[in-house]
């Protein structure tokens, strides 16, 4: 195991902080360590905020738009943590990138975000022809569900999906997750276990609807560009999820960078990794809209 550099100094920068003890501290520190490493705040065309469903970000002479869902467990994140990186995906993309203002677990659990991120969905197929659905770790998990229980429902249609480290199983007990449930890599099964706790208990965890790898068929999905870290301990349940998407016939693509670790897409600021895994996602993105 041999973390890239610059993902190791970001991993590093925060130690011998105070753990924090409340949820409006852990709230509070996944945003910081965002603005810390995400890099500069790209102008786009325009900025809308849109009420009771999030930002959008629009660039001149959009070829369509993403729905945006944030990671952070369905526990922590903002639409100000995540808004330098969809401003760089907005512009990278050549596509207005809306950035869904999910309610958050514990006090709106399952399927509070999910229930969120449709809605934003309807209107933002309303708006634009074409539109793919986006999103990193519990947002990756987010932005899965919200495209199988379309192709459920026969529609709104979605052309694509960009699923970054998405978490697919509350059961976390892939090999990866106990390999690399190690504090200096940023996250743990516990810390897993504990975000799936909040945001889906009891037997709500078990439906397909929060843990996409456990739906009965994957066939007929949009096309898929899955991002992984090679050091995450997220990494097997995405690749399970593409390989089981691929099995069933979805056109999939998968990126593992090496070396990099559970958080690694919002470090554009400092990691070189994570501007290549932007462009390409962005590349996919903006082919399949157009």
């Amino acid at each position: 195991m041999e973390l890239d550099p610059q993902v190791a100094a970001v991993l590093a920068a925060d130690e011998g902080a105070p753990v924090p003890q409340t949820i409006e501290e852990a709230r509070a520190e996944y945003d910081a360590t965002a603005l810390r490493f995400v890099g500069e705040a790209e102008e786009v065309a325009s900025v809308t905020e849109v009420p009771g469903i999030g930002r959008l970000y629009e660039p001149a002479d959009a070829v369509g738009a993403i729905l945006w869902a944030h990671g952070g467990g369905w526990v922590l994140g903002t639409l100000e943590g995540y808004d330098a990186l969809c401003r760089a995906l907005a512009n990278r993309a050549g596509a207005a990138v809306l950035s869904v203002d999910y309610r958050l677990a514990p006090e709106t659990p399952f399927p509070g975000a999910l229930e969120d991120c449709e809605a934003a969905l309807r209107w933002l197929v309303d708006r634009y022809a074409s539109v793919a659905v986006a999103g990193d770790s519990a947002g990756g998990n987010l932005a899965a569900v919200v495209a199988r229980r379309a192709r459920d429902a026969g529609g709104p249609p979605i052309a694509f999906q960009l699923l970054v480290y998405p978490a697919t199983d509350a059961a976390c007990a892939t090999g990866s997750m106990s390999s690399l449930s190690l504090p200096e890599l940023g996250l743990t099964r516990e810390r897993m276990l504990l975000c799936w706790g909040a945001y889906a208990p009891g037997a709500s965890a078990r439906s397909p609807d929060a843990s996409p790898l456990r739906a009965a068929s994957l066939a007929g999905l949009p096309p898929a560009h899955v991002v992984l870290a090679e050091l995450d301990p997220l990494v097997d349940e995405g690749s399970d999820y593409a390989d089981r998407m691929r099995a069933e016939g979805v056109d999939v693509t998968v990126a593992v960078y090496p070396g990099t670790a559970h958080g690694f897409f919002r470090w554009r600021g400092a990691v070189d990794a994570a501007r290549r895994a932007m462009d390409e996602a962005a590349r996919a993105v903006r082919a399949a809209l157009r």
